[in-house]
């Protein structure tokens, strides 16, 4: 399926969709967010605004809830993120952010399928995204993935370094949670 078609698709309320390298991806689920999906998503857009306008050379953005994405074009994907940083600056003109983020931030809902959240980690690394956090509400737990590296797990004990994706980002993952 071509980028164009999966965007003219109409919206089906409750019908979520992605295209992952081409293939339509449909499931049944509420468009609402919990209230601890929804306190989470807050606390981490709180934490990562407030360090990106710490920073004197920052023209990136950042943006929360199911962020329409196109991943790459050919094979055709795109998703919708929790959380997305852009560290460029984007054209004025974009309605949809195009290319991989530089952070994408999931928060795991109980409506989220281990496939699902497979699916789009794999894309996510396919794609070459420097930085992709899985955050997990129930545990208490962030696992960072990064391209060519394998998974590192923080637990609200620990902290998160945003090393050259994220420069001067030091994210006590507790402060997440809170």
């Amino acid at each position: 399926m071509s980028i164009d078609d999966y965007l003219a698709l109409p919206e089906v309320p409750g019908l979520r969709r992605m295209l992952i390298r081409g293939k339509l991806i449909e499931r049944h689920r509420p468009l609402y967010r919990n209230r601890i999906h929804a306190s989470l998503m807050a606390n981490v857009g709180f934490i990562l605004e407030s360090w990106r306008r710490t920073r004197i050379d920052s023209r990136g953005e950042l943006a929360a809830g199911e962020v329409e994405t196109i991943l790459r074009r050919n094979p055709n994907s795109c998703v919708g993120i929790d959380l997305v940083y852009y560290e460029n600056e984007l054209k004025a003109d974009e309605t949809i952010y195009e290319g991989p983020p530089t952070l994408a931030v999931e928060i795991l809902s109980p409506h989220n399928t281990h496939e699902e959240v497979l699916n789009k980690i794999d894309e996510y690394l396919a794609c070459y995204m420097p930085l992709v956090w899985v955050v997990e509400p129930r545990r208490r737990t962030v696992t960072v993935y990064r391209p060519d590296a394998e998974p590192v797990m923080f637990n609200i004990r620990q902290t998160i370094d945003g090393d050259s994706s994220l420069p001067g980002l030091s994210l006590p993952v507790a402060e997440m949670f809170q």
